[in-house]
C-alpha cells in the first residue's frame, strides 16, 4: 500500500491463469503420447498397426483422465460473482488491448487501441446506466477503474 493518501490506487493484474492450466494440459498430454509411445516400442512383438492403435487408446485414456482431474483436483472453484469481479474483468480486457499484459510468450500482446477504447466504453456505460443503484464502494471502485484505464489509453495513444 502507499502511504502517500493521495495517489490513486494502482490496478493490479495477475497473470491469465487459463493459458498457465492449458500449457499444463499441453505437457501432460505429450507426456502421456510419449509414454505410450515408449511403451508401444517395448511391445514389438506386436504388429505396428496395434502398436499405433494402442497408443491411441491411451492418449484418449489420458484425455478422459485429464478432464475428471481437471474438473475435480486441479482448477478452483471461480470467484463469487460480484459487481467489482464484473469491472476488473472488463478492465484486464481494456489492459489486455492496449498491450499491457505478457502473451504466451513473455512478450506484450499487440495494442488494439479501438478494442481497448471498446471496454472503456462499455465500462462507461455500466457507470451511466447503475447511477444511483451501486454502493458507495463500488461507484468509487468504478469511477477509480475508468478513471485509471482512461490515463493509461492516453499514455499508450501518445
Amino acid at each position: 500500500m502507499s502511504k502517500d493518501p493521495t495517489e490513486e490506487p494502482k490496478l493490479i493484474i495477475d497473470e491469465d491463469w487459463k493459458t498457465q492450466v492449458q500449457r499444463e494440459k499441453e505437457l501432460l498430454k505429450q507426456k502421456k503420447a510419449q509414454e505410450a509411445a515408449e511403451s508401444a516400442d517395448e511391445s514389438s512383438v506386436k504388429s505396428e498397426s496395434s502398436s499405433a492403435q494402442e497408443a491411441e487408446e491411451l492418449i484418449e485414456q489420458a484425455d478422459a483422465s485429464n478432464d475428471v482431474a481437471d474438473s475435480e483436483d486441479d482448477l478452483q472453484p471461480p470467484p463469487p460473482a460480484s459487481f467489482e469481479f464484473l469491472v476488473s474483468g472488463m478492465a484486464t480486457q481494456a489492459v489486455a488491448a492496449m498491450g499491457q499484459l505478457p502473451g504466451d510468450d513473455d512478450k506484450p500482446l499487440p495494442v488494439r487501441l479501438d478494442y481497448a477504447r471498446h471496454y472503456i466504453d462499455l465500462l462507461a456505460v455500466i457507470e451511466s446506466k447503475t447511477a444511483g443503484n451501486l454502493t458507495e464502494s463500488e461507484q468509487k471502485f468504478l469511477q477509480n477503474t475508468l478513471h485509471q484505464l482512461r490515463m493509461l489509453f492516453v499514455a499508450v495513444k501518445k
